[in-house]
């Protein structure tokens, strides 16, 4: 086996990829956007979840900054994150960076993103100071990125929270480990070679050869590792197992600690790094790097085990509760956003993400 998994992921998986992985988005989401509707005429508000985390654009679902979140988190929270810092590119962007990161005290390697995004678009692992000058200058002018320390714990996962207003606790309904898949070269066979080997690379050479264009035709040395993807993302590659068996009271009742020092926080993902599964069941040895809002997904639905049964129930799942939420939040005075800005934001935001350079 060229591509190499965790001994866990290869159990009990017979197919490399499940049914519905690499459908095109609009054939998957159609039932989808179809239950948003209903439940929109339902509730007579067809952007009520906007409201489920009133104090962020759109309450996460398009448009909102990364940082307008981590930026409301308590000191407690605050400890738990990962460091950061923003940059708007215009003009002397090495130099604006440089005094960013000093600021927060963020050493190389850093990883830069646009603070507006999605789906691991345009995220870049930076070495230098040269390699930050020329990730800066790959970005369109007035795009405003996160310079983020880079955590070497070798393990990402994403856990979904939900917690009502009028409930003194939140849950876990989720949690997904991402795997990052690599090769192992035998000394004769070339990159894409062993990319055709796989049985699973094999069937989504698209995702894969656009980053390794450079050294698709040389040949590995025996033994030697090359990872395929750096983003934790499913469509750019990473490889996502369902962990929901995992979820522990201890690990919740942690997760919940930090929701809840981050003001009106009630619906959306932790996406995170930790240590080893043992410790992060415990609750310890993690830290955050990203919290997405009404947008995020479960994405446990990924994991190429699951039934299209199983997906949609979990979309239908969380899309309901972001409606029950958002009701309580519109009761209790907070308005959803407007149907027509939220569609503006969701175009700029396309136009945004197609700009982006290609990510790592």
């Amino acid at each position: 086996m060229t591509l190499s998994m965790p001994p866990s992921q290869q159990d009990k998986q017979p197919n490399p990829l499940s049914l519905f992985e690499f459908w095109p988005r609009w054939v998957f989401y159609t039932p989808v956007v179809a239950y948003w509707i209903l439940l929109g005429l339902r509730y007579r508000d067809v952007t009520l979840p906007t409201a489920a985390n009133p104090r962020i654009t759109t309450g996460g679902l398009c448009g909102e900054k990364k940082s307008d979140l981590l930026d409301m988190a308590g000191p407690y929270a605050t400890q738990w994150i990962a460091p950061y810092a923003t940059l708007t590119t215009g003009e002397n962007d090495l130099a604006k960076a440089t005094q960013a990161m000093h600021a927060k005290e963020l050493a190389f390697p850093v990883v830069v993103k646009p603070d507006i995004g999605c789906n691991g678009t345009g995220v870049k692992l930076v070495h230098t100071q040269e390699e930050l000058a020329q990730v800066c200058a790959s970005f369109p002018r007035n795009v405003e990125l996160v310079i983020q320390k880079l955590i070497t714990w070798p393990h990402e996962a994403g856990l979904f929270y939900i917690r009502h207003p009028d409930e003194p606790t939140g849950r876990l309904t989720s949690l997904t480990y991402k795997d990052i898949p690599f090769l192992i070269g035998n000394g004769r066979n070339t990159v894409l070679e062993l990319l055709k080997q796989d049985a699973r690379t094999s069937k989504v050479l698209h995702i894969y050869t656009p980053r390794l264009q450079h050294r698709l035709h040389t040949i590995p040395k025996q033994g030697e590792r090359i990872d395929l993807v750096f983003a934790g993302n499913h469509c750019k590659g990473a490889v996502f197992r369902n962990g929901i068996a995992d979820i522990t009271p201890e690990l919740t009742q942690r997760i919940d600690q930090i929701m809840q020092d981050i003001p009106d926080f009630y619906f959306g993902r932790i996406d995170l790094k930790f240590r080893c599964e043992e410790d992060l069941a415990r609750g310890e040895n993690f830290e955050i790097i990203e919290i997405n809002g009404v947008g995020a997904e479960a994405i446990h639905i990924w994991d190429a085990r699951t039934t299209l049964r199983e997906a949609y129930a979990a979309q239908f799942l969380h899309y309901g509760e972001s409606y029950r939420i958002g009701a309580k939040n519109k009761a209790a005075g907070w308005k959803p956003t407007n149907l027509w800005y939220g569609l503006r934001l969701w175009r700029e935001q396309k136009k945004l993400l197609a700009s982006y350079p290609l990510n790592d």
